[in-house]
């Protein structure tokens, strides 16, 4: 599964260090401090939550806070992992669909998810500009079509349409395009046939008005797989395995496919595009 595998145990790996460090916390706290804050949450909670951890010091306060964050950490990635699995779920961080802004409640809720998703873009999106190759933030595989990441904003361009396959990112090309898309879908997850389907059509409807620009968090998988479909829907080739290889590649040699996602785009095809033919 190639890249979906990385992806689900990103999630997993996450989940094991954060129960590892909750874990360590306990073990490194002795049992009359342990004991003292048994009994200060039983004293709040027994008073209404209105009173006083007594007893407990500020050492004691950041331990079962750091342990808090830790345990909660571990099951939220472990609880994502298994959604990335199931292909389920992808509205829970509640990104808005008309405008791909995420809500300040699912930063503050999600922060265990959120915060090492920024870090890690952020920081690849670096490591890629200190490259002598450097990725663009957006890469025009053909004519009026881009394939680009989170970052494609600053291009400073105006768009036709704008398709975003993110869940964890807010959209920041809202602004700057006529018409806006979201498909959120797990990083590595592709979008279901209809969904690859109703959003070639959307892309191809959006470039008559301008450029369109098809974006995920790095601009290799996930919005690769939907140019793929977006070409072929527009005429541009016939399969898209010739899109991909010959339309995209070219363009943009970082953009890849995992094994799900061409599976996707073989079921599409057979569906949307062969059958359509014969009939």
């Amino acid at each position: 599964m190639g890249a979906v595998h990385g992806v689900y145990l990103k999630y997993v790996g996450l989940s094991a260090v954060s129960y590892a460090g909750y874990s360590f916390v306990l073990h490194s706290t002795n049992e009359t401090e342990l004991a003292l804050i048994a009994d200060g949450f039983k004293k709040l909670i027994q008073s209404g939550m209105t009173g006083q951890l007594s007893g407990m010091s500020a050492k004691s306060l950041m331990t079962i806070g750091a342990a808090a964050v830790l345990k909660y950490s571990a099951y939220l990635n472990g609880a994502v992992a298994i959604l990335f699995k199931a292909e389920w779920g992808m509205g829970m961080l509640g990104k808005v669909p008309k405008t791909g802004q995420i809500p300040w409640w699912s930063y503050l809720l999600y922060f265990p998810f959120h915060l090492p998703s920024i870090l890690y873009t952020y920081v690849h999106a670096a490591k890629d500009a200190k490259k002598k190759k450097k990725v663009p933030w957006a890469s025009e595989v053909q004519p009026g079509w881009w394939v680009g990441g989170c970052y494609s904003n600053l291009l400073n361009k105006d768009w036709g349409g704008v398709i975003d396959l993110t869940v964890e990112f807010p959209e920041r090309c809202i602004n700057r395009t006529q018409e806006y898309l979201l498909v959120a879908t797990w990083d590595g997850v592709p979008p279901t046939p209809e969904r690859l389907d109703h959003a070639a059509q959307f892309a191809v409807d959006a470039r008559k008005k301008g450029d369109v620009l098809i974006h995920c968090a790095h601009g290799r998988g996930r919005s690769t797989t939907l140019m793929c479909a977006a070409l072929v829907k527009a005429g541009l080739f016939p399969t898209w395995q010739e899109a991909f290889e010959k339309g995209i590649k070219p363009g943009r040699s970082v953009c890849k496919l995992n094994r799900r996602m061409r599976d996707t785009l073989t079921e599409w095809q057979d569906k949307f595009v062969y059958q359509k033919k014969e009939t």
